[in-house]
This record gives structure tokens, sequence and C-alpha cells, in this order.
């Protein structure tokens, strides 16, 4: 599968991503993702990105696009990959549709999960993260065996500060604002596949139904 993942923070698209590479091998792929690892590896661009990262700023789109397009054309790329949350603006999506078209790369689909603002709300603000390992926890459907401590490293569960009810509403209004178009933008080049569901079971299921059919 060659699929982008939209939807707006909380919406479930890691989750369901982790759930697709398991059915074909495809690799999931998120902006972080390939910056950290061009980073760690050293590269040029990697270099080029630092720079940026360190000083705080954000790292430009004409770096990330290069970054990617090396991403792209890695050998486990080749079964398949998700792109978890990329691109997230108009100009982005312009530039990954020039990157695939060099590279002979057809996508299968942009995949749309529609969760509403409030399921998303209510998952974000009871969500809770381990400092030290990243283990996710939900106070509501998933709690730690010992309130604030991590079941698996033992390290401080804590509700992050981009969380809160407020930075989450935030958080919305900016996606709205700046990646929602892309739903758009997808409809118009005849990829997109909109999902509602808060399952993410049903969504890897009606994916898996749309790419087969």
């Amino acid at each position: 599968m060659k699929l982008i993942l939209l939807g707006a923070p909380g919406a479930g698209k890691g989750t369901v991503a982790k759930k697709l590479m398991d059915l074909d091998g495809s690799v999931q792929i998120s902006t972080g993702d390939i910056l950290r690892a061009a980073v760690k590896e050293g590269s040029e661009l990697g270099k080029q990105a630092k720079a940026f990262m360190d000083a705080g700023d954000l790292v430009p789109d004409a770096l990330i696009m290069g970054i990617m397009e090396e991403r792209l054309q890695a050998e486990d790329c080749k079964a398949g990959f998700l792109l978890d949350g990329f691109p997230r603006t108009i100009p982005q999506a312009e530039a990954l549709k020039a990157v695939l078209a060099r590279l002979n790369i057809a996508l299968d689909g942009a995949i749309n999960l529609d969760v509403p603002r409030e399921v998303i709300l209510d998952r974000l603000t009871t969500r809770r993260t381990c400092v030290d390992c990243g283990a996710i926890y939900n106070v509501k459907s998933m709690p730690p065996k010992v309130e604030g401590v991590c079941d698996k490293c033992g390290g401080q569960v804590v509700q992050r500060d981009d969380e809160t009810e407020e930075a989450i509403s935030n958080r919305l209004d900016v996606y709205n604002e700046k990646t929602a178009p892309l739903v758009s933008f997808y409809e118009k080049e005849g990829l997109l596949f909109s999902v509602s569901s808060t399952s993410s079971d049903e969504v890897v299921a009606a994916v898996r139904a749309k790419i087969s059919a």
C-alpha cells in the first residue's frame, strides 16, 4: 500500500498506520521520523536540518521534501509506505506530488480519518505519556496499573503540556486552517477516501476493502 493518512491530531493516524503495516509490510513515515533519522545518519540534508532544529526554527519545506525524496527511495519503501500526518499544507502536497512523479510512484489513496472534535478532545485530554519510554496510556480506557507509574519501565506518567484542553483546541484550530484543505486537494486528485469511525479496526477493514476493490 502507498497511502497518505489525513486527519486531525488525535484522529488515530498512528494507530491505524501500525495496523496497516502488519498487513503487507508497508512502512510508517512521519516528518519527525525522517528528520530524526537524517540527523542521526549525518547526511548532508540531515546536517542542514539539524542546524534549523538546534536553533529552534522550523525546517523549510524544500529541505523536508529533499529528505522525504531520499526516504521514499529506501529499500523498505518498495513494499509500500504510509505517510502519517504528511503533507500538512497545500504547498507540501504539491511538492510531494512532484516528488512522486519524479520517482514514478503512484499513490493508492489519501485516507481521511473523520473523527468528531468532541471525541478527539476527550481522547487527548485523557491521554498520558511516560516521560522515559514514551508509552501511551489513557486514564479512562487504559490507565497504568499504578497511577502515575509506567507499567513498562517504571518511569513517570504525565499529561503532556500540549494535551491540555486549551492546547488541543488550539491545535485543532490550526489543523482546520492549514491542513484540512488537503481533503479538498486530494478529492480533486481523485485519491480521497474518507472513513467516519472511531474504531481503528473498522478503519483498517474499510481501507483493505477500498484498496482491494
